[in-house]
């Protein structure tokens, strides 16, 4: 998908204190993925993905109040633990959506991963800042589940 010219793209840099492969696992294992994604207050009460180039996911999203609805898409890339693509499409989209790419690549330094964003392209600025929002959302608390994952290995291992 090449989307349009001029189109709308989002990017973000975010930096988590903790090693990329974890970051990585976060980022593609449903049993962490149901713990961070999506805005605040929501959950993930349905995932589904098949972790290879040309595989599917699906997952279910809840609201604090309305209607579970969902997202699908396939993946376009897997490079663990640096880099990881797909498209994301809403199944019961607006009219201003289209068909976007997620890219998320991994560097580590000095046990911080910076996670990059990259998601294009976007028909308009109110749906490329629903997403901002949300990604923000949920990377704040990815950060904060890798970081306390982390305090706590480190208290069991230093009681040991």
């Amino acid at each position: 998908m090449s989307g349009h010219l001029g189109g709308l793209v989002l990017q973000m840099t975010w930096a988590v204190k903790a090693p990329r492969e974890r970051v990585f696992r976060a980022l593609t294992e449903p049993s962490w993925l149901a713990s961070w994604w999506g805005p605040a207050g929501f959950t993930v009460p349905e995932i589904a993905l098949d972790l290879e180039v040309g595989g599917a996911y699906r997952f279910g999203m809840q609201p604090p109040d309305g209607e579970l609805f969902h997202l699908a898409g396939e993946f376009l890339e897997i490079d663990p633990p640096g880099r990881i693509a797909y498209t994301f499409r809403w199944e019961e989209p607006d009219p201003e959506d289209q068909d976007t790419v997620v890219t998320l690549t991994l560097e580590e330094v000095g046990g911080v991963t910076e996670l990059s964003l990259h998601q294009a392209d976007f028909l308009t600025e109110a749906r490329l800042s629903l997403h901002r929002n949300g990604w923000t959302d949920s990377l704040v608390k990815l950060q904060r589940l890798l970081e306390t994952d982390a305090r706590e290995a480190g208290k069991r291992t230093s009681e040991a």
